[in-house]
């Protein structure tokens, strides 16, 4: 059994968002048991939307929440970061419609947590522990969570792209595995594809600071910070949508090109199955559950 973590002390940070450009001040505070993950914007009279499934907003470039018409833009990263890190319980304080993009990785929002601290709570944490096999399907993507005594990530992507190629990342996910193997991996696109999205009022922010940024057979911006950083940051944003669970999670995710769409589709049909999942204060799986399942997704191209 283990006990909720908040953050000792309020940390911030500040700078622009990726689709909006507009500045933002970002601030972390304390925040008791049971209250998981809380936005305010402070540009609204302290208005609060909670990060959990019922808020979720738009999902097509970035996972966003919406409460009562107030958007929180943008949120995956910071979330992956506190998920990864155990942080069961703090308020997000911003001035801003959109969370800052910084260098286009969660290592940022690692380093601000470094600087906050962590502080144990009387209280203790509440695991989703997933009893039987979830999947999804939509083409030639596909998504799926299973049994597991811990929280394991796979994410497999191929854009057929000279500079990207199939790229299979799988790892237990924790605070020291995030922070080595993930968090600096950076968000990235195609210049290709950059005047549609700005048609589309997006990437208004993005630059070749914020983003690796692709023509037609190269990077743009090197060097990489890993050689497959693509699908490391694909990993990462798996584990920001899985945040909007509210609760940490015993169990193995499978991504194979899948995208903030797939992910919270997972979310949302987990959530609304009670049968596949329990809620426990410890890792043991319950006698009788099987710990690997046969015919799990394959990520094989």
């Amino acid at each position: 059994m283990a006990p909720q973590l908040t953050i000792q002390h309020p940390a911030e940070i500040e700078g622009i968002g990726l689709h909006t450009a507009v500045r933002c001040h970002l601030r972390i505070l304390p925040a008791p048991a049971d209250t998981g993950v809380v936005f305010r914007r402070v540009d609204l009279d302290n208005f609060e939307v909670a990060a959990g499934i019922e808020n979720l907003a738009r999902v097509s470039y970035a996972t966003s929440l919406m409460k009562q018409g107030v958007l929180i833009s943008t949120t995956e990263h910071l979330l992956a970061a506190l998920y990864s890190c155990g942080i069961d319980n703090v308020y997000v304080e911003l001035d801003a419609i959109e969370l800052p993009i910084l260098d286009g990785s969660s290592q940022p929002f690692i380093e601000m947590l470094e600087r906050a601290g962590v502080r144990r709570l009387r209280r203790q944490r509440r695991y989703i522990k997933i009893l039987k096999p979830l999947e999804f399907k939509d083409g030639d993507r596909r998504m799926g969570i299973y049994p597991a005594d811990e929280f394991r990530v796979r994410s497999f992507v191929d854009y057929n792209h000279p500079a990207i190629g199939p790229q299979d990342i799988e790892l237990t996910v924790n605070r020291e595995t995030f922070s080595r193997e993930l968090a600096p991996a950076r968000t990235f696109g195609f210049v290709k594809d950059f005047l549609k999205l700005q048609e589309m009022g997006l990437i208004r922010g993005g630059s070749l600071a914020n983003a690796i940024v692709l023509d037609d057979t190269s990077v743009l911006n090197p060097p990489l910070r890993f050689p497959d950083e693509f699908g490391r940051h694909k990993a990462l944003d798996v584990i920001g949508d899985l945040a909007l669970i509210g609760r940490p999670l015993l169990g193995s995710v499978v991504a194979y090109r899948a995208g903030h769409a797939l992910h919270t589709q997972l979310v949302t049909a987990l959530l609304e199955d009670r049968s596949v999942w329990t809620e426990t204060t410890g890792g043991r799986t319950p006698a009788g559950a099987p710990s690997r399942v046969p015919g799990a997704i394959s990520v094989s191209p």
